[in-house]
Formats: C-alpha cells, structure tokens, sequence
C-alpha cells in the first residue's frame, strides 16, 4: 500500500494513477472527502487528513510501504518559511508515529543550500527534519516547473510575455507529469532503513527566455516576445496580484539564486521526456478551451 498526498495537484495525481495503472494499492490523501470519491472510483483507498493534522496523517500513513508527501505553499501567507516548517513537524509526527518506512519528499533543485534560494530553503530544512526520523527518504529535486510560464500567459494577448530572468540564460525546466512517474518509479523501487537518496530531475533541455520565445510564436503563429523586468521590481509586481510581500521577497530571492546559479544541481539530473513546448500547447489549449 502506497499513500499519496496532493493528488488533486499534478504531481501527486500523476504519481496515483501511475501506481494506480500497475496494480498497487494506493490509498490518496485528501482534505475533503468529496475530493476523493473520483479516486475511490478508480481503486483507491481514501484517507481524509489535513496535511498539518499531525495526528489525522499519522492515521492515514499507517500500514503503508511508502508514501509520496510534498509541502503546500500558501502564496498568501505573511510568514511562509513558518508556513513550510508547521507541515514539516506535522510529517515528523505523522512519519514516527506510523513508523513509515519510506518517504518520497518533493524537493527542488538547489535544496542543499540552508538558505540564498528563496521558498527552496523550506524544503532543504523539510529533507533534513524528515531523514532525522529513521525512515528511509528519498528526496526528489526536480528543476523549475515547466507549467510556471502560465502564470505568464496572462498577457499573451499584448503579444508581450514578461519574466525577470535573462532571455539568454538557459535553465533546467521539469514537466510535472514527468515528476509525478519519476515518485512514482521511487516509492517502488523502495529503499535501505534509515538512508538518504537524492534524485534531482531535470527535462530533456535547459530553456531559455529566447526559447520561450520561439516556441510561443510557433505555437501561437504570432509575433510574441518575452521582455525581462528587473529583479527590483518582482515584489510589487507579486503583490499586485495578491502575493503576500513576504513570499514575493522569497521569489525574488530564488530568481536571483538562479541567474547566480546558486539554483542549481548539487550533482548530475535525470532527463524527462517531455519537452517545454508539449507542456507550453497544453496549457495553451486549456486556457482556450
């Protein structure tokens, strides 16, 4: 038995259904038992918890061979690394409690650094606490989502798409269904009591603002460019969209990780296989439909 959290998101649906379709027992967590009638149709297991509720997830953690886990990010929240670190004790709890003996944690790329990596600093403070209980960790980093260019695609009407990252800096894009198989190829895989293993994931090219340009104006037949705002100005662009200004500094603190490359691998990255222009027409396509 497997259980996943975040199954209403990408990552976590892709990793269910993937075990889902080889016959495991999967049992999802979700907050609200009306979120998970569609997966208790498909075979699942259904388990409501919330994902702080350190008792609620010990419950639903209980009797599994390994569990996908990730921690939400409250865009809103005026203190997000405390936001991040009251999920993190949830799961110790949870985790010691239900003697789980395997955890595949969504990491990211650059989680080796304690801190100069914005929101990314959670998750290295996550992978630590979480090997400290004895289970058996792996944790995943993946590189920046591919899906991230539809926050931009808002402004794809003006033929001008914005970002605060050098066009010519190329950088490792990960699609999430690509995160989803490799979590998914991890929890069955297993692994020894008490180790630590990083899988750092990447797709199957480094992007770049000039590629996004590209491939925006072949798939979109139109003359589109993608125009670089300075660092200075993402926290009161954030924030007009309501992003809480602690959160915005955070991200202005990764981007500035990335160009620096601070953001990067700590060793070599598994490839995807999809490429950043499959993910840029899906979005595209849902966005029209």
């Amino acid at each position: 038995m497997y259980a996943i959290a975040g199954v209403t998101g990408n990552t976590g649906s892709v990793v269910a259904e993937t075990l889902l379709a080889q016959g495991k027992a999967v049992r999802v967590i979700v907050r609200d038992a009306a979120k998970g009638e569609a997966w208790k149709q498909k075979g699942a297991e259904v388990a409501v918890a919330a994902l702080d509720d350190a008792a609620a997830l010990g419950k639903a953690l209980t009797g599994v061979q390994g569990a996908y886990l990730l921690i939400p990010s409250d865009l809103r929240s005026p203190d997000p690394l405390a936001n991040a670190a009251r999920f993190t004790r949830a799961y110790v709890d949870a985790i010691t409690a239900a003697k789980v003996p395997h955890v595949v944690l969504l990491s990211s790329i650059g989680a080796q650094h304690a801190d100069g990596t914005g929101p990314i600093q959670s998750l290295h403070h996550a992978e630590a606490a979480l090997a400290a209980t004895g289970t058996a960790l792996t944790a995943l980093r993946p590189a920046y989502f591919q899906e991230n260019i539809g926050a931009s695609l808002g402004t794809l009407a003006t033929g001008t798409v914005y970002t605060f990252l050098p066009n010519e800096l190329a950088f490792p894009q990960i699609a999430t269904k690509d995160i989803g198989r490799a979590a998914a190829v991890a929890l069955v895989e297993g692994q020894p009591a008490g180790t630590k293993r990083v899988i750092e994931l990447a797709g199957p090219s480094d992007v770049s603002g000039h590629d996004i340009q590209a491939a925006l104006r072949r798939v979109t037949g139109k003359d589109v460019s993608v125009v670089v705002g300075p660092l200075d100005a993402v926290v009161p662009t954030f924030t007009s969209f309501g992003i809480s200004a602690a959160m915005a500094g955070l991200y202005q603190e990764m981007y500035a990780g990335i160009i620096s490359g601070r953001v990067a691998y700590e060793g070599s990255a598994a490839r995807g296989v999809t490429t950043f222009e499959e993910t840029l027409r899906k979005l595209l396509s849902a966005n029209a439909s």
